[in-house]
């Protein structure tokens, strides 16, 4: 089994393939679609050395997995579908909840929340086999209700749960999120795998101005994780957790991101003019009068 990385700078978000060698058979985890915001522009300069990748070493892409609906980046899922229409389009089954929440919230009565956007919604523990790879679906709820890790051998993409053990673990402030639930994701399933096993984190900020890393083990994050080790209790971690979020900002590229990824990945439909909207709901505090 091989595993290859992509980092996008611009969100510091951690795409990978992984790839049976002898019989090319491959998977695509989290890409990435580029949005500049002031312009409204959408490319796709950031999966084209994926698809070179693909291209160099005859892959044949077997599924797409989203670990979650991502808060801080655009999933370029749909153009890959484009390309590898065989492909399979994943996600955890909990993305319904995360549908439903955000259906609301931007006002989109027409957005279906039955998850039928995704080819597969995976179920908690689930056993799924794309060609030689062999996947489990491991849930790690808390960033979001719908966050899922795969695991492939001794290997899990854990998304926004962990990442290295010197930034932490993910955010628990979203609707639905749960640090108490992050917790138990960590601690009871994958601190329950062996201390070997690899461990591919969804994002990384290089706090410090160290170099990017993208790979730790579960022994590594056990040991030394500074906001969740093996011997962190419960009320610690909750507590921290619920602290640290109050302090943080909005993700940039919040708003936009979770319109289009809890549609897995398609863009707002073409209005009579040919152009896409997104919406941006207003949150409106003034102390001087109405507008």
């Amino acid at each position: 089994m091989k595993i290859q990385h992509f980092f996008d700078s611009d969100t510091f978000t951690l795409t990978y393939i992984v790839s049976d060698e002898s019989t090319k058979d491959s998977v695509i985890i989290d890409p990435v679609l580029d949005f500049d915001p002031p312009s409204g522009r959408v490319r796709d300069q950031s999966i084209q050395e994926v698809l070179k990748y693909i291209s160099d070493n005859h892959l044949k892409v077997r599924a797409i997995l989203e670990t979650h609906a991502h808060a801080d980046h655009l999933s370029s899922s749909q153009i890959l579908k484009q390309i590898f229409p065989e492909a399979i389009l994943g996600i955890g089954e909990k993305i319904k909840v995360v549908q439903e929440v955000f259906r609301g919230h931007f006002n989109l009565p027409n957005l279906k929340t039955d998850g039928s956007q995704f080819d597969r919604l995976f179920k908690d523990f689930e056993e799924v086999d794309f060609g030689s790879l062999k996947m489990r679906a491991l849930p790690t709820p808390g960033h979001t209700p719908a966050c899922m890790s795969y695991q492939f051998g001794g290997n899990v993409f854990v998304g926004d749960a962990l990442f290295m053990p010197d930034y932490g673990t993910g955010r628990c402030d979203f609707p639905k999120g749960s640090a108490k639930d992050l917790y138990k994701s960590v601690s009871e399933i994958l601190y329950s795998l062996p201390d070997t096993t690899k461990v591919f984190v969804g994002h990384d900020y290089s706090p410090g101005g160290r170099e990017m890393k993208y790979q730790t083990t579960i022994g590594e994050s056990k040991s030394s994780n500074i906001q969740l080790k093996i011997e962190t209790s419960e009320r610690e971690y909750v507590d921290f957790r619920t602290t640290k979020d109050k302090t943080l900002k909005a993700p940039r590229l919040l708003l936009p991101s979770i319109q289009v990824n809890i549609a897995a990945g398609h863009l707002p439909d073409l209005e009579e003019n040919g152009k896409s909207y997104l919406k941006l709901p207003l949150s409106i505090e003034l102390k001087s009068g109405k507008l």
